[in-house]
């Protein structure tokens, strides 16, 4: 009996792994000597692949680190048409390492997180997509963590944390589209909340955009924060986002983002960057065109 309780306890164990999965993928590794190098590498490979670079990010900060941004025509025509807070799916991120290590975001992932309950309907081009990724990148070892399928649809941290979908995210209006838009690419270009921009997504048609936010604002800066939790590895779960649905200009909100990007931190971690959630709001309410004053918030 003792031994059909071990061998029901292990075969449990192991068909919950099998769904668990990981927030990145490693991938081959590209001929480094500089992170720079090691980023026009990829950027190649992405090229041949069919996908479309639209950005580069490194860190000032964060020395030998970086991230390469893409998108790919098919999956944005499927996050357009699960529309609103899915807008954040649009871009593919692969960090990069001055050795030549790769790992980008895994699809499996981030559209569980980001399309939600229509992912299902969708779960076709997300392995389309990462099908392709494998055969560009390269397909190693699942890293950075894992969650559950289940708990990625309606994902996250702690019971009473921000979703997706919180309230929160929400940073300001506009009378259009278009004027949203243009707000959030003018204070981009001036810098607002010292901040810089890497790359942007527009939908048009469904009234949909995503900004990629280099954030500069000393200790929390992106570079120093991702030390402060040492999560440099999982580089590409940078840069943050701001997006805007129709009129409307939000941000992910910092204790759901950051966990979704770095599920295996613990709380002990998260609790070194207590600030930073309400410092994000606050710099990207500058971006957005509002001004909100930064304050010290747990992770409790």
């Amino acid at each position: 009996m003792i031994v059909r309780w071990i061998s029901a306890g292990a075969l449990l164990l192991s068909s919950a792994s099998v769904w668990a999965i990981s927030p990145y993928i490693q991938g081959d590794a590209v001929p480094g000597g500089t992170v720079q190098a090691a980023a026009a590498a990829v950027e190649a490979r992405l090229k041949t692949g069919g996908f479309k670079v639209i950005g580069k990010y490194f860190p000032p900060d964060l020395a030998g680190y970086g991230v390469v941004i893409a998108t790919d025509h098919a999956m944005l025509e499927e996050v357009g048409s699960v529309g609103g807070h899915a807008v954040m799916g649009a871009a593919i991120r692969v960090g990069v390492k001055a050795n030549g290590n790769i790992a980008y975001t895994n699809p499996d992932y981030w559209y569980r997180a980001y399309f939600r309950k229509s992912f299902d309907k969708k779960e076709e081009a997300v392995k389309a997509l990462q099908a392709r990724l494998q055969a560009t990148l390269g397909a190693g070892k699942d890293v950075g963590g894992d969650e559950s399928a289940s708990s990625l649809t309606n994902y996250r941290y702690m019971v009473g944390m921000e979703r997706l979908d919180s309230s929160k995210n929400k940073l300001t209006e506009y009378g259009s589209f278009t004027d949203a838009v243009k707000a959030v690419r003018d204070n981009l270009a001036k810098g607002a909340g010292k901040t810089t921009k890497v790359y942007e997504v527009v939908l048009p048609n469904q009234k949909l955009a995503v900004f990629g936010v280099a954030m500069n604002d000393g200790a929390h800066s992106d570079g120093e924060w991702i030390k402060k939790i040492d999560m440099q590895e999982s580089i590409a779960g940078l840069p943050y986002e701001i997006y805007v649905v129709d009129n409307q200009v939000s941000a992910p909100h910092g204790r759901f983002r950051i966990a979704l990007a770095f599920p295996d931190v613990g709380m002990g971690q998260f609790m070194r960057i207590s600030s930073l959630p309400n410092a994000i709001m606050a710099t990207m309410g500058a971006v957005a065109g509002v001004e909100k004053n930064a304050s010290e918030e747990s992770w409790k």
